[in-house]
């Protein structure tokens, strides 16, 4: 070989690794906002990834994933998303109830969002449409702060007795407003006292119950929060412990132990954010991706708690219920 011809050889050995192994290296990375933390989430998270996958991304492959806990704090959200913007990331995923896609969308106006919320997103002011979303946000709308009336009419046929029933909201989530009004409503159609309490703290979940626990029929309808959801041990705990029948969001609380609930599947609406997710990383815009909404909802029964609360459940209710835990 000639000289020239071996420089020109070594230079290109040299050189040649250089720019592929730092396009490698430099994959979509996901934000992933969360108003939780992971350990009461993981198996919903894992939903996500599936989704994700089956767009074509596996974490640690082509896609990395930075994620931002807000372990239950909802004000802590605002820092946390403007850290992922000035990561730069190329999508942020916001879930976890309201509060996320709405610091979400206060962080930024250009990185695409792709969200679960609780609430109507049209009524929080997240998107302009359902079916053209107009911005940099789309995701998926579980509506399950906005069943709290069919709520009440399941346990008006459970307790045919309860004379009293409260609804219990956390007011630093958004979707306690809509649960307000939603409950007026109710309250009209069903002819029950029905009373709204608040929690946003283990004490004052403790306190709640402590006082639906010194009344001789009451009963309890747990609004759809994260925070609560995180702390459905305690919720099942305390609702044993002072012989409260409790309706819930999710069917987690149920499968912990709780009573009833009525809501739509959350797995689902997180494995959908991993798909939109992975469509937007492939250069589809969020604007024109509709918002998926739930098509049924799922009401899910413990018997055993039941039981051991005295309850009979009515044969109604069992035919209508698609999990029953014996």
């Amino acid at each position: 070989m000639k000289r020239r011809e071996f420089i020109t050889v070594l230079v290109s050995i040299v050189a040649w690794p250089l720019v592929p192994r730092g396009q490698q290296l430099l994959m979509p990375v996901i934000g992933y906002l969360h108003s939780g933390s992971l350990n009461p989430y993981a198996g919903l998270v894992a939903a996500f990834r599936q989704g994700l996958k089956e767009s074509g991304y596996v974490e640690g492959q082509n896609v990395a994933i930075e994620f931002r806990w807000a372990e239950g704090r909802y004000q802590r959200l605002p820092t946390l998303a403007a850290q992922l913007v000035e990561r730069q990331v190329a999508v942020i995923v916001a879930q976890g109830g309201d509060p996320p896609p709405l610091a979400a969308k206060a962080a930024t106006s250009t990185i695409p969002v792709v969200f679960t919320c609780s609430s109507d997103p049209v009524r929080l002011g997240l998107v302009g449409s359902l079916n053209h979303p107009g911005g940099n946000l789309t995701g998926v709308a579980m509506f399950t702060s906005q069943l709290v009336s069919k709520r009440l009419e399941l346990m008006r046929q459970l307790l045919t007795e309860t004379t009293s029933i409260s609804v219990l909201v956390n007011p630093e989530n958004p979707n306690a407003t809509v649960a307000a009004t939603e409950l007026e409503d109710a309250a009209r159609v069903l002819g029950r006292s029905i009373k709204l309490v608040k929690a946003s703290t283990d004490a004052e979940i403790d306190e709640v119950f402590g006082r639906l626990g010194e009344r001789t029929v009451s009963a309890l309808v747990v609004n759809t929060d994260p925070y609560f959801l995180a702390r459905r041990d305690q919720f099942v705990t305390l609702a044993a412990r002072y012989g409260v029948p409790a309706m819930y969001a999710q069917s987690e609380f149920v499968a912990a132990g709780g009573l009833i609930s009525y809501g739509a599947n959350l797995a689902e609406g997180y494995h959908q954010v991993g798909i939109y997710a992975g469509r937007i990383l492939k250069g589809e815009k969020p604007a024109d991706l509709p918002v998926v909404h739930p098509t049924r909802f799922e009401m899910a029964i413990n018997l055993k708690t039941a039981k051991a609360l005295g309850l009979d459940v009515p044969a109604t209710l069992l035919a209508l219920a698609n999990e029953v835990i014996e």
